[in-house]
């Protein structure tokens, strides 16, 4: 039952009761209804910034997962990265160097890495560094496994091709020299006995009387075959593949033509006295990759360690060559 109100009158001395009409009933219960949304909104603020909803700490929940996961797959990245630096390693240090192959530049590892942001839709999170930092790395981590599979098959192919490559590098002496006797200057500054100044021999040279049989020193094609009477005189180059190119200067003749196929031993020329030279003999080079090399690390097909040994002192000794 509801309360009444009563109000004093003084003119009668007595109570009267208080009549409300409906507008200030109505304003009564705006404003109260006004407060309590105030209330509630301020109610659910405190709420909102010192605890969270049950969606919210499921979000939470999800995330730290999320961030948890990205942390491990970090660590595994770093696994398979020191995996595949050891296997670059071993590629460019080992088996590379067995099959005389140049090793891959850093260049060409790191190829397509780099350049315009690829990533710029997992920018603006708040874990953004985490995910932009792991897809980078999953992406070289995939480029550098991709070139790695790549140089594999080159070495397998290397591998096929071993005993081919084997048969052409420049293996031996390129004339009978049994007893060592008729290397006379090596790899090195000479005197140069014509211009009687210091000048870098970049070849060795063998005394052999004029007629003197010339062996090729490794299989491959005749690639050049030329008279003159200047420089090298007359000379044979072979090209043996596999980036190997010996040279063979002075000569007194030929016993070859060009794009002959020729085998490790056969007779493709003559010790001789032609072009620059003064005396009868052969200079002979060895080139790798277009690059001159000492011939002397390319007996180990016909000299024992003591006669290689042996070899080496002959040609440092001698001061002056031959041509």
């Amino acid at each position: 039952m509801p309360k009444r109100k009563y109000k004093y009158n003084p003119e009668s001395l007595n109570y009267d009761q208080v009549q409300h009409t409906f507008k200030y009933k109505l304003i009564r219960i705006l404003t109260q209804l006004t407060a309590l949304i105030v209330v509630a909104l301020i109610v659910n603020i405190v709420i909102s910034a010192f605890f969270d909803t049950p969606k919210e700490k499921g979000l939470k929940r999800e995330n730290y997962n999320l961030q948890t996961q990205y942390e491990i797959i970090n660590k595994q990245l770093n696994l398979i990265e020191n995996t595949l630096n050891d296997l670059q390693k071993r590629d460019s240090n080992i088996y590379r160097v067995i099959f005389e192959a140049e090793p891959l530049p850093h260049s060409i590892r790191m190829a397509g890495y780099g350049g315009a942001n690829r990533y710029k839709e997992l920018e603006g999170y708040n874990n953004s560094e985490l995910i932009i930092n792991t897809a980078g790395r999953i992406d070289q981590l995939s480029r550098r496994s991709y070139i790695q599979s790549k140089s594999y098959d080159e070495i397998i192919s290397l591998v096929i091709n071993k005993e081919n490559m084997l048969k052409s590098i420049p293996a031996i002496m390129p004339i009978s020299n049994n007893d060592l006797k008729r290397t006379a200057s090596g790899w090195g500054y000479r005197i140069h006995p014509i211009y009687k100044i210091r000048k870098f021999h970049y070849g060795m040279d063998f005394t052999a009387p004029s007629g003197t049989e010339i062996y090729a020193t490794g299989d491959g094609i005749v690639a050049e075959v030329k008279s003159s009477k200047r420089g090298y005189g007359n000379k044979i180059e072979l090209d043996h593949g596999f980036g190997y190119r010996t040279l063979y200067a002075h000569l007194q003749g030929f016993n070859v033509r060009k794009g002959q196929k020729v085998k490790r031993g056969d007779v493709i020329g003559f010790v001789g006295n032609t072009g620059a030279s003064t005396a009868p003999h052969l200079h002979y080079e060895v080139i790798k990759n277009n690059k001159k090399i000492n011939p002397i690390n390319y007996y180990f097909n016909d000299l024992s360690p003591e006669e290689y040994e042996k070899m080496i002192i002959i040609s440092s000794n001698s001061g002056q060559s031959f041509d």
